[in-house]
């Protein structure tokens, strides 16, 4: 599914892929309050999420899973770089199921 906030505005030839969100900020007083303004021929991948008040400009490319918080000026490409690793060595991911009686 895709969800796109009623206060959003969408310029014309957008591509949005599936579960991208396009939401507004709808707590007082808090930073980016307001609803996403998205520019014409926009490509939007799946598993964006565009929140608050923000422009995104035209011929935008937002690429998969990308989280916008912050205006993306035209012609631009938004990629969502780095990954952080969290070692833990105490980690049980053990599946149980309803079967084993364990429950």
């Amino acid at each position: 599914g895709i969800f796109i906030s009623n206060s959003a505005v969408i310029g014309r030839n957008a591509v949005i892929f599936q579960q991208v969100t396009i939401g507004s900020n709808t707590i007082p007083n808090s930073k980016g309050y307001g609803a996403p303004v998205i520019g014409d021929n926009v490509y939007i991948g799946a598993g964006a999420k565009i929140i608050g008040k923000v422009h995104i400009g035209n011929n935008v490319r937002i690429g998969a899973n990308c989280i916008v918080v912050k205006d993306i000026p035209d012609n631009s490409v938004v990629i969502q770089r780095g990954m952080d690793i969290i070692i833990k060595s105490d980690l049980d991911n053990r599946y149980i199921s309803n079967n084993d009686g364990n429950l």
